[in-house]
This record gives C-alpha cells, structure tokens and sequence, in this order.
C-alpha cells in the first residue's frame, strides 16, 4: 500500500541530552531538532534506541516526544516515533498513545524482542499492530537486538501489509537477504538504511534514505550522500560514502549513543554528555577519535559531478541527433 509518507533523505534518530542534575535536557533536545533539520534532515525520530528509551519513564518519554512534535509542526518535517516491546498487547496500547500528538507521521516499532517468535509469529504480531495503530509502521528490523532473523520473503510479506510503510534496515551488514530485498520491493514500501556503517552501500542498492545516529554530525553531508546516489552522481557519492563510513565506525567504538553525546557535548550542542545506566559515559580517547574524523569529513572538499554540456558530450564530441 502506498502511503504519502516522506521516507526518503536522511532522518535523525535524537539523542535524549540530560542536564547536569540528570533530568531531561528539553531545550537542547529542541535544538537539536531545529539544527538537523536545518542542515538537510528530511525528518526526526523520536525515542528510538539511540534516544535511550528504556532508561526514561513514561512522563519523560512524553516529553521528548512533545518537544519533537513541536518542532516537526513548526519545520512541516516528518516525525517518526518508536514504540513497541516484546507483547503484542502492550505494543498496541503504546501505539495508540501517539494518537495525542497529530503531527506523528510513522510509528518505529522492532520485531519482539527476546521472544523469537518465528517468522510466522512477527508477522501475525504486525498484522494485528496496523489494526489498532493510528499511524502507519516502520518495522525495526535489528535481528542482532531482537534475536528474530527474517529472510527476504518474510521481510517483504511485512512490507505488504497495508498498514506498513517502510522498513528500517539494520542487519548488521551488507547480506545476500538485503540484496534480495532491495531487488523486488512492495509497492510504496520504502527500505531505510540503519546500520551506519553500512549506509553507503545500501543507498547504493536502493534503500531511499537511512535513519542513522550518525547524521546528529555533519549532517548536510549524509543528506549530501543519499542526494548524490539518488541522483546517480556515484563518484561524489563513493567518496562521501567512505568519508562518513570512517565517521561512522568512531562514533559507534562505544555502545551507542556515548560517543555520539560526548561528542556533541565537546561541540557545546548539548549540556553534559551523560547517558543513564546501564550504559556508560564514553572514554576521552573514543571522543576524540571521532572528533578528529568529524573534522576530517567537515574540511574535505567533494566535488560535485559537472553537467554535460547541452547538444553534447565535451569528451567526446558527439553530437545530437538532429544533428547526425
């Protein structure tokens, strides 16, 4: 089923900054938002794993996911929100708590985790969350947290469901279920690469954008990436695409998302690089690796493909055809 969603670009998934007493750090959380999205971010995503959603309670995850619905209404962005555990009943009542807030485009909800239901058990489980959700789903595909692999026929049988809209992609690689995803797609079932590393290569195979932590840096560059392979400008996108896959591999050294807040701590982007346990602070050496490749991506000039010249080709001097 086709829906009019934009699940192309890049979207962010936000960090939850916490402020030196520990609470949630709101108005850095907005201005978060408002910065990727004024760098290119097509969209935000509220309480996804990299915005630490189990370690808030529920009052907190309301406000985080307030705040973001606040800026997508200002901006006219897409707002995504993650929802979902490991029972089918609970991930309904969650879904249908987003129903509070208008401006929420797309639910994030994973397979269950844990549970390893089969195949067959994933897909009755979404086939009964588009009943009661308000909203249209992105499926979490992350079997390395989930513990529920899925081949290609059962990734695609979710995407047939009317009330699913796209797939984010974390598969840990690059792998042969991908690749035949990617080569015969659902109508109007986009694929949003989430293995950041890997980001570069799915663009190339056909993933229309990526829900990627590492996007919170240099953002206008990975919004620069997934423009450059979806105009089939594939020199400027390689070189983006290795660029940022070095970023990427320093920002993810540590459980995600410490090195990410650290470094946009040491960027004064938010007040305190904290997380909340059972994650941990990231180490000096880690954040100033990923500094140093953050600046390597912010001073390397990528230039842009030229245009051929009207009426023909400079290389080759061939002509028109009217003029053959």
């Amino acid at each position: 089923m086709t829906h009019d969603l934009p699940l192309h670009g890049i979207h962010v998934p936000l960090v939850t900054p916490f402020d030196p007493a520990g609470d949630v750090a709101a108005n850095a959380l907005e201005a978060l938002a408002h910065q990727v999205l004024d760098e290119g971010a097509t969209g935000i995503v509220a309480l996804g794993t990299t915005g630490e959603p189990a370690a808030l309670d529920e009052a907190e995850r309301d406000l985080v996911t307030e705040v973001c619905a606040r800026v997508c209404r200002e901006r006219g962005a897409m707002l995504t929100v993650g929802a979902g555990g490991s029972g089918t009943r609970a991930t309904g009542e969650a879904l249908g708590r987003l129903a509070r807030w208008p401006e929420v485009g797309a639910a994030m909800v994973t397979p269950p985790p844990f549970v390893r239901p089969g195949a067959a058990g994933v897909l009755a489980h979404f086939a009964r969350l588009v009943e009661v959700s308000p909203v249209p789903l992105v499926v979490y595909h992350i079997p390395y947290r989930t513990g529920q692999p899925l081949d290609a026929a059962a990734l695609r049988a979710l995407g047939e469901l009317p009330g699913v809209a796209g797939m984010k992609y974390a598969g840990g690689g690059v792998g042969e279920e991908v690749v035949a995803l990617l080569g015969d797609l659902p109508d109007g079932f986009a694929v949003l690469a989430a293995d950041d590393l890997y980001a570069s290569a799915l663009l190339a195979l056909g993933a229309t954008g990526g829900i990627l932590a590492s996007a919170h840096l240099a953002t206008a560059r990975y919004a620069e990436l997934a423009a450059a392979w979806g105009d089939g400008d594939v020199p400027r996108a390689r070189a983006l695409g290795h660029g940022l896959s070095r970023l990427s591999a320093a920002l993810f050294a540590e459980p995600n998302p410490a090195v990410v807040k650290g470094v946009l701590h040491a960027r004064g982007r938010i007040p305190t690089p904290d997380v909340r346990l059972p994650l941990l602070p990231a180490g000096a050496a880690a954040v100033s690796a990923a500094l140093e490749r953050l600046a390597e991506v912010e001073q390397t000039a990528i230039p842009r493909r030229e245009a051929p010249p009207v009426g023909g080709s400079q290389t080759t001097g061939e002509m028109p055809e009217s003029g053959r």
